[in-house]
């Protein structure tokens, strides 16, 4: 496979940066694939905010498809990758895997927002960054993929973002661990922290509750309280992913 993958970049890859590519090469190499017709890319990156200045119609119909084949790949991983695992404990995790907060994640890691057509109102209301619309643009990209390709590539695009460590959303911990999906999602983005502070308690001594506040960036994202400094933290760090939009 990793031949393959090798002599396509190297001879079908440079063919099309010749004779010219409207998305250039940036974002065919962030996915690993080259579209044999880029109108179905351009379509999916295309938000209806644009489309009264653009030819083509907006992602919203490659989103749907896009949706659909995304949730069937990763219910087949999963189901292979896991025979161990019953339908509930699959089930927890394929939610946590689609959910909108992971596509975002992913879609920004690629740099999908970079290539969204969008209207001046979107585009001035920092629509490149919102969360909700990189996940719409992930699934839309899914499902062009997937009319271009078929699933074979799709497979190879999912199981290389949404699915890589796929086990860590089958244990409680992590899904129920604030802290460490707080740092995790920091850390992928090499900011500083996240750092938790006691700013007060209340209560009785026999009650009392500590009140922790998260900093990332030195900019406080969440304060939460607990009967423990650990469950405190917990709290806090929930709200800083909460304010963050990827709780």
């Amino acid at each position: 496979m990793k031949l393959i993958r090798k002599y396509f970049f190297t001879t079908v890859f440079k063919k099309r940066i010749k004779r010219g590519s409207p998305f250039k090469d940036s974002l065919y190499r962030k996915i690993s694939y080259v579209f044999s017709n880029d109108e179905l890319v351009e379509q999916a990156l295309t938000h209806r905010s644009s489309v009264g200045h653009s030819k083509l119609e907006s992602n919203e119909r490659l989103e749907f498809l896009g949706d659909s084949v995304l949730g069937l790949i990763v219910t087949e991983q999963l189901y292979k990758r896991y025979p161990d695992k019953n339908e509930g404990e699959l089930t927890k995790a394929k939610s946590s895997i689609v959910s909108g907060s992971t596509l975002a994640y992913w879609a920004d890691k690629i740099d999908l927002g970079t290539f969204l057509k969008l209207g001046r109102g979107e585009e001035q209301s920092g629509g490149r960054k919102r969360k909700s619309l990189l996940a719409d643009a992930f699934e839309a990209l899914v499902g062009a993929m997937y009319l271009d390709g078929g699933i074979e590539p799709v497979r190879d695009f999912i199981c290389s973002t949404v699915l890589v460590n796929s086990e860590k959303y089958l244990d409680y911990r992590y899904r129920g661990n604030f802290k460490s999906r707080l740092l995790e999602f920091v850390q992928a983005k090499a900011w500083e922290g996240p750092d938790y502070e006691v700013i007060g308690d209340e209560g009785p001594d026999h009650d009392k509750k500590f009140i922790v506040e998260v900093s990332v960036n030195r900019e406080p994202m969440g304060r939460g309280n607990g009967k423990s400094k650990k469950e405190a933290e917990q709290s806090a760090a929930m709200e800083a992913l909460k304010y963050l939009n990827i709780f």
